[in-house]
């Protein structure tokens, strides 16, 4: 198959690159290289014979180039932490840059458009267990701008075969968000802020392309939006202490409260964006201190027949490998 991945420079858009080849698939990979980790995955997967198109899902000819011949769009390409950047950046992006892609998926005749959304569509006010249909509530503008990305997707399912993912919070070798926990907890110098009992449910990126595979190939999933998440509801409390155990470290058992840092999140933000400084705190990172989000795996398992393998333990054990590897941990 070829096969188009947009943000393919990314964590996991450069894992299911590798993973596609692997496959024995072609694949393109559209691009924008931002910071030195997408700059370092570009050198490798250049070196191992990737096309590699640099350029913006904004860029219409760029992406009609792009989509040519494919057989597969994974569209994971979005505006996410950029800072000091207007909303209208995200509506460029994240909708408009999504319209471009689906466009040019029809003019090159695509079979499958695969678009990666997010969790973050549901917001932080929704509590207890969340599925496809749960009302979403975004609560800020990438999230917004993501759930208006799903709806223009989802109107094209008379035009094109679509299929929507929302996608968990992904961990895995390749990741760098992660880094500063597991160096944090090494290090002795991570503290969880309020009780540590609200709940996620991560996935590891090996799991997370398995659902994306499915999605594209199961004629089930058309027009259809899936949440693809591990198999574990986990507290920021089990998070922690199970990285601790694989790093066979004490975690420190030290806790703050919330509201004092949440008072100097919203003083930081206040102050330094408007001069052009991205705030050192914000409400968004606090957010894994807060947020209380699983899944139910209903409806990824009877379409996709999807079932996250990893276990959180294995998941951190590899990926602890893998920073030592580079040099990292």
């Amino acid at each position: 198959m070829n096969v188009l991945i947009t943000g393919g420079t990314g964590f996991i858009g450069s894992r299911l690159a590798h993973r596609s080849k692997e496959r024995g698939d072609n694949v393109v990979i559209l691009s924008q290289i931002n910071t030195q980790a997408e700059k370092e995955n570009t050198d490798q997967l250049e070196s191992l014979g990737f096309s590699v198109i640099v350029g913006d899902v904004t860029d219409k000819d760029k992406v009609r180039r792009a989509v040519a011949g494919c057989d597969i769009v994974f569209h994971l390409a979005a505006a996410q932490h950029e800072a000091n950047v207007p909303d209208k950046h995200f509506w460029e992006v994240n909708v408009e840059g999504t319209r471009n892609l689906l466009e040019a998926s029809i003019e090159a005749g695509v079979g499958r458009f695969v678009h990666g959304s997010t969790i973050g569509v549901y917001g932080v006010e929704i509590q207890g267990e969340i599925n496809e249909t749960s009302p979403m509530k975004p609560d800020n503008i990438y999230g917004v701008t993501k759930k208006a990305g799903e709806e223009l997707v989802l109107s094209y399912r008379e035009k094109l075969p679509v299929s929507v993912v929302r996608i968990s919070e992904t961990y895995g070798p390749g990741d760098r968000r992660l880094l500063k926990l597991f160096k944090g907890i090494k290090n002795r110098t991570f503290f969880v802020i309020g009780d540590g009992e609200n709940k996620h449910q991560l996935v590891y990126v090996d799991d997370l392309i398995d659902g994306f595979y499915a999605a594209a190939e199961k004629e089930r999933a058309l027009g259809q939006v899936f949440v693809i998440a591990g198999s574990e509801i986990l507290t920021t409390n089990d998070i922690v202490d199970t990285i601790a155990a694989v790093l066979q470290v004490d975690r420190l058992k030290f806790r703050a409260p919330m509201l004092p840092f949440y008072i100097l999140a919203v003083i930081m933000e206040t102050v330094l964006r408007p001069l052009g400084i991205q705030p050192p705190l914000h409400r968004r990172r606090l957010d894994f201190f807060k947020k209380t989000l699983f899944f139910s795996p209903v409806k990824s398992g009877e379409l996709l027949g999807f079932h996250a393998m990893t276990s959180f333990k294995e998941g951190c054990r590899r990926t602890a490998e893998w920073y030592r590897e580079q040099g990292m941990l």
